[in-house]
């Protein structure tokens, strides 16, 4: 068999969904934020991860593709206003750091598995609605396809955005070919627009940039001193920001797909509303290739 779901138990229970054709896995911790932490292609490793993070639960984890939801970024003093209460979230909300229940698992055209996430008392203290959010990671080949279901079960509108924040591995950096599509971001370092041409200055003790005038639904990343090339794409439906972060003398990049820019549950800008009932689905895809 080509695809296979194991099984077995670290620090925590963990799921290696793998494609031995390819020589392809990617290993999956849904107690802890139900994150994928590890993207091996032919023996290299695609992930950047602090395991020093990653092995105490009271920290969030640096590494790997975390869950920003039920918002990307952080909140003017982590608070928001809904009706006439005020909430307070941390930054990137807290789906990354809540348990996923695996509800399916297949290897019939890929190697799959769905986790949820299911609001619950701990969530509606700080965010007042009823949810259920499933997301299927699907391995074939040099690919890894995340499909996102969100369900309202409220009786009002729910607001929301939806974001991932992979950490790829990056040992040189000054060996990137960035592209993303849009001509300038926004700097939330220097607070200012800024023009780009598809560099950035590795220098800076950290770049956070978010790119909001996006021409197409792909962006790539050429790494010459691994000669490979990272591929992502995402439903243009809802996706229209993609965040480039990285920090001085660490060995990762982020390009992170966000469907709203930080604090829109506050401005609304970019914000998903949902209404009471239904559901909605969308999806993020990352492809390698060797050059």
């Amino acid at each position: 068999m080509t695809f296979k779901v194991a099984l077995n138990q670290q620090q925590y229970k963990t799921y290696t969904l793998s494609d031995s054709y390819a020589q392809s896995s990617i290993e999956v911790v849904p107690e802890r934020g139900g994150i994928v932490t590890k993207w091996q292609i032919q023996g290299q490793e695609m992930f950047y991860l602090d395991e020093s993070r990653f092995t105490d639960p009271k920290l969030s984890v640096r590494g790997g593709i975390p869950i920003l939801f039920p918002i990307c970024g952080n909140l003017p003093d982590n608070t928001y206003t809904h009706g006439d209460r005020t909430y307070t979230l941390k930054q990137h909300g807290f789906a990354r750091d809540l348990p996923w229940l695996v509800t399916d698992q297949s290897t019939n055209d890929c190697a799959s598995i769905t986790l949820v996430l299911t609001s619950n008392d701990e969530t509606k203290a700080v965010y007042p609605f009823d949810f259920e959010v499933s997301f299927t990671y699907r391995l074939w080949g040099n690919s890894l396809v995340i499909h996102q279901n969100f369900q309202n079960n409220s009786s009002e509108s729910m607001p929301f955005s939806v974001g991932l924040h992979p950490y790829f591995s990056a040992l040189d950096k000054s060996a990137l070919q960035v592209q993303i599509p849009s001509t300038e971001f926004y700097d939330q370092k220097s607070q200012t627009t800024e023009a780009f041409h598809g560099e950035f200055d590795y220098n800076l003790d950290e770049i956070d940039a978010a790119f909001m005038q996006l021409s197409s639904e792909s962006a790539s990343v050429k790494d010459t001193s691994r000669q490979l090339q990272l591929n992502l794409e995402w439903n243009n439906d809802y996706y229209n920001t993609v965040v480039f972060w990285t920090v001085k003398d660490k060995d990762f990049y982020c390009l992170e797909p966000w469907t709203a820019p930080r604090n829109a549950l506050n401005t609304g800008d970019g914000l998903i509303s949902l209404p009471p009932g239904d559901s909605l689905q969308t999806w993020v895809s990352m492809n390698v290739t060797f050059l």
